[in-house]
């Protein structure tokens, strides 16, 4: 049965619309399934380096490529949802996840490669189409909840990447076989996905100029300062998190603080775990109050004492699945940017603001990723990782976060108790 087509409804004026909200659903799905994969190789490095020979930079490098094409492609997903609509662009995201983790499970150097790359540029689909289905099901005065919501969905993936994917590799399959099983769920999402997203009027005209046309959006998001500030705030925030606990969260608790693996897991997966409930509730407040910047900049200074606390406290001085907890629920914050560069634009460029701020958010995801791999190399310098290192590394990190909280006391505030800021109407050139 064909997806039933949506006409457009005015943003502000529209209340709960379930079609949308059954595609955003899907798509939440969708972000749920990207970020398990995001997460699982921090679960196998052992294996990974035994299998293909790798140093710990080497490792980073190659799992970082990830991020390089889930930049990129933000900008495309962004652009395309504005042009084609969810409906065209979603499940072709999700066909690219599924190949790109078939390859990854087929276990040499360059099909891992490949397919670390197609991961990502599939995965750029997820979170700006869930958030753009989002915005066309749930009312305006919901956004940071319904943002917060679908981060949620996410984490929860970050967090069974971890705790539920390690017991699988290391008792009933192996490693590639997950992969290969993960990319057959995909490939069913996609279909699924397809035939459940209703489809939407084109708001560009087809023809002569199309692809200019279709990157027009981003002159408006791209020319707006507070964008970059947003990004660099946000990507700032999601750097302990997508590098320091999904990459070499476990290696750190093992190797720094000599704690079993399959103990380490659990405690690193406490930190997307905290971003479950962080995400939404932290949106949620934002959203009660009417005030951006307060609930964003107090909860980036909680992150900062909290990572401290974690790197440089003796052991059992903070409980040790608390710790990570709490730092992941606070971690949430960094979401609450998404609302305010949705708000500090105009309407009528959601996808691409969103694929802006992913872009810019993850591009500094994908440059960290080899340097926080080269950092601990050197440290190293060719001996076992010890806890000096992880401390010495830890310190770019606590850096980062309160960079963070500068920028941050920068930008607009666009909570409903702010007055709201002059936005010129977008009208794409003819």
């Amino acid at each position: 049965m064909p997806a039933r087509a949506i006409p457009n409804h005015p943003a502000g004026r529209r209340e709960f619309y379930p079609l949308f909200i059954c595609a955003w659903l899907l798509c939440a799905v969708f972000y749920f399934l990207q970020y398990a994969l995001r997460s699982a190789p921090g679960v196998m490095v052992p294996e990974l380096t035994s299998a293909w020979n790798l140093s710990a930079l080497g490792l980073s490098s190659l799992l970082g490529l990830y991020y390089y094409t889930y930049a990129g492609f933000s900008i495309i997903a962004g652009a395309s949802l504005d042009r084609y609509g969810a409906r065209s662009s979603i499940p072709a995201g999700i066909a690219c996840l599924a190949v790109g983790a078939a390859l990854f499970g087929l276990g040499s150097v360059g099909a891992a490669q490949v397919g670390r790359l197609l991961q990502g540029a599939g995965s750029a689909f997820a979170f700006v189409g869930a958030v753009y289905l989002a915005a066309h099901g749930f009312p305006a005065r919901l956004l940071a909840t319904t943002v917060g919501a679908t981060q949620m969905f996410g984490m929860l993936g970050g967090a069974g990447g971890q705790f539920v994917v390690s017991p699988l590799i290391h008792g009933s399959i192996s490693w590639q076989h997950f992969w290969l099983a993960a990319g057959a769920v995909a490939a069913v999402l996609a279909v699924v996905t397809l035939v459940a997203t209703p489809r939407e009027p084109e708001r560009m005209p087809a023809g002569r100029g199309t692809i200019g046309q279709m990157f027009a959006p981003y002159k408006v998001v791209l020319s707006n300062p507070q964008s970059y500030l947003c990004g660099a705030c946000a990507g700032l925030l999601f750097l302990p998190t997508t590098i320091g606990d999904m990459i070499w969260g476990v290696s750190m608790l093992q190797n720094g603080f000599g704690v079993d693996h399959a103990v380490a897991v659990n405690r690193a997966a406490m930190v997307p775990l905290g971003w479950v409930f962080g995400a939404p509730l932290l949106g949620y407040v934002a959203d009660r109050l009417g005030r951006r910047k307060p609930v964003l900049i107090a909860s980036a200074i909680a992150m900062l004492a909290l990572a401290a606390a974690i790197l440089f406290l003796p052991p059992g001085v903070m409980p040790v699945y608390l710790g990570g907890l709490m730092f992941g629920f606070v971690s949430g914050a960094a979401m609450i940017p998404y609302s305010i560069i949705k708000e500090v634009n105009p309407d009528g460029v959601k996808g691409s603001a969103t694929g802006a701020m992913n872009f810019l958010v993850f591009t500094l995801s994908a440059l960290a990723a080899p340097v926080a791999g080269w950092v601990l190399q050197q440290r190293a310098g060719g001996a076992p990782l010890d806890l000096q290192d992880f401390q010495q590394w830890g310190w770019y990190g606590l850096a980062g976060i309160a960079v963070a909280i500068v920028l941050a006391l920068f930008l607009k505030e666009t909570g409903s108790n702010a007055r709201p800021p002059a936005i010129r109407p977008f009208l794409v050139p003819a």
